[in-house]
């Protein structure tokens, strides 16, 4: 399964989203901490209390190679609820990815360190300790669910979500797609039109 995540983050998050039928994307400017960073792996999702990250040292602490870290809270804040420390911690155990839905902060240290992190904000405003939250529970991202064990692909486009059920057969068919566009690009780059080809100009002059 490894080598299946490796290869959606390959293909990206377009390709699979229009491969899985239109997959649920995590609606939300995502700041992209890594420039040029990609990641897929299956989610092990974190519900944090609110401007509290107690439970991200939860997770991280028990994270599995591989595993994208999701981290939530009841309301969405400019809080940083992942710094340089946590991210270290995070690259140590495997993890292959964190998808904020909050803040982080230590953002030249986080370039330097290199594990893929996406975010809803950078601030330096730092979180409280104290409040336990949950692992393991769904949760909602920019209007889509994530379970966990479902796949997240995260790349300069953004993040998209697909259900733990359907990666193999995604995964094949973004295959597919990818092999398509391969063929496409050629006959573009021999002056062929998509106007043409995916049949447009007949809806245009019909």
């Amino acid at each position: 399964m490894t080598e299946a995540f490796a290869e959606l983050a390959r293909l990206g998050t377009a390709t699979v989203h229009e491969a899985a039928g239109r997959a649920a994307v995590v609606d939300l400017p995502l700041i992209q901490i890594v420039p040029g960073s990609r990641a897929a792996g299956p989610a092990r999702t974190v519900r944090c209390g609110q401007d509290d990250n107690l439970m991200v040292h939860a997770a991280v602490a028990e994270a599995l190679a591989g595993e994208v870290i999701v981290v939530t809270m009841p309301e969405p804040a400019p809080v940083a609820l992942v710094g340089e420390l946590l991210a270290t911690q995070a690259l140590g155990r495997g993890v292959a990815a964190l998808l904020v839905d909050a803040a982080v902060r230590d953002v030249e240290d986080l370039r330097q360190l290199g594990l893929p992190v996406w975010a809803r904000h950078v601030r330096v405003s730092g979180a409280g300790k104290r409040v336990p939250g949950a692992i393991g529970e769904p949760v909602e991202v920019g209007g889509a669910t994530i379970r966990e064990g479902d796949a997240v692909v995260l790349d300069a486009d953004g993040a998209v979500v697909v259900e733990r059920e359907r990666v193999e057969e995604v995964l094949a068919a973004a295959r597919e797609r990818a092999e398509r566009e391969r063929v496409k690009r050629a006959k573009l780059e021999a002056g062929e039109l998509s106007y043409d080809l995916d049949g447009l100009r007949e809806i245009v002059e019909s």
